[in-house]
């Protein structure tokens, strides 16, 4: 049984508290927060919970084997680089930290200590996202050219970081996932309308050196909430829509060949429209699956799906984006 502490018990920490709380290799043993209110309520909801507001009471006891971090990202570097010197294992929230730098400490000590530190990138253990990765790993889709992603709905506008900081790590982290090369730059714009210098509509790029670019659009300032991927393949394409109840992937089997003709100058491009298919997902709570992963691996000492590496790639686009955005988009070699 894996002995466990929260720390934050805020919308998401509630919801991290309920998933381990309920894991039959877990055991939560502590929940700390600034806020006694919320305390009290988690009181309420779990009698056999130890609540605290000092991080410290978690730290010192030596039964627990991981503390989760459920907090605001500038507070991560710190509270996991605590959590490791004491011993143990880390779940910290995305994006994993505020820079590159504390990322790569912080992987660094979790090796000297030989402790686990796991991001908590919880899209990847989604139905849809393991249905598209099982489709590009078989070759289904073909070569991947480009990703589109957008993600944009009205607020909630974030005190100390960018839009791009708090919105696409969801779909940075499921592009890392599904694919394997890595980026060798991004160029991203953004604006403040707030006066306080901190982006609410965003436009991040990506660059392979495969030929292949991803795309991530993101607003706070939407009418409309939309939560929409599409990923083309040379052989066929997935529109991926994270709010559809039961269709959030549909397979295009649609695609284009370039004719060789002997006048270069003439594109000439056959359009190939054919069915459209729509798999059956597994529907288990996306949360669970990263819990349960993170339990298992402190246990086997195997690797998580959200591992490390993950979430210090997503970090270092995102730092990137950042600089390309007070440079007027220029672009910044990973």
């Amino acid at each position: 049984m894996i002995q466990v502490g929260l720390v934050g018990h805020g919308y998401w920490g509630k919801n991290l508290l309920r998933n381990f709380y309920h894991l039959p290799d877990s055991s939560v043993s502590w929940l700390c927060d600034s806020n006694e209110k919320q305390l009290a309520q988690a009181k309420k909801n779990y009698a056999d919970l130890r609540v605290t507001t000092d991080y410290n009471d978690l730290l010192k006891d030596p039964k627990l084997d991981a503390v989760i971090i459920a907090t605001p990202v500038f507070t991560h570097y710190e509270l996991a680089k605590k959590a490791l010197k004491a011993g143990k294992n880390v779940l910290v929230e995305k994006p994993m930290t505020s820079t590159v730098a504390q990322a790569e400490e912080l992987i660094e000590l979790a090796q000297k200590k030989k402790k686990l530190i796991m991001p908590d990138h919880t899209f990847l253990y989604t139905g849809a996202v393991k249905k598209m990765k099982e489709l590009i790993s078989s070759g289904a889709i073909g070569k991947i050219n480009y990703i589109d992603s957008t993600r944009i709905n009205l607020g909630l506008f974030q005190p100390d970081v960018n839009v791009l900081w708090d919105l696409a790590p969801h779909d940075i982290s499921i592009c890392d996932y599904l694919v394997e090369e890595k980026p060798y730059s991004v160029q991203a714009t953004g604006i403040s309308h707030t006066n306080n210098g901190i982006e609410n509509i965003a436009y991040l790029t990506v660059n392979y050196n495969s030929n292949m670019i991803a795309h991530f659009n993101c607003s706070w300032t939407s009418p409309v909430k939309v939560r929409n991927m599409l990923i083309g393949g040379d052989k066929k394409m997935i529109l991926y829509n994270d709010l559809e109840t039961t269709e959030k992937i549909k397979i295009y089997d649609t695609g284009y060949e370039l004719r060789t003709e002997e006048d270069k100058i003439k594109i000439m491009v056959d359009y190939r429209t054919g069915d459209i298919y729509v798999p059956k997902l597994d529907f288990t709570e996306a949360l669970t699956g990263m819990a349960q992963d993170f339990v298992s691996c402190i246990a086997s000492g195997n690797t998580p799906k959200s591992n490390a590496a993950l979430g210090l790639s997503v970090v270092k686009i995102l730092e990137a984006s950042q600089q390309s955005i007070k440079q007027k988009g220029k672009e910044i070699i990973l």
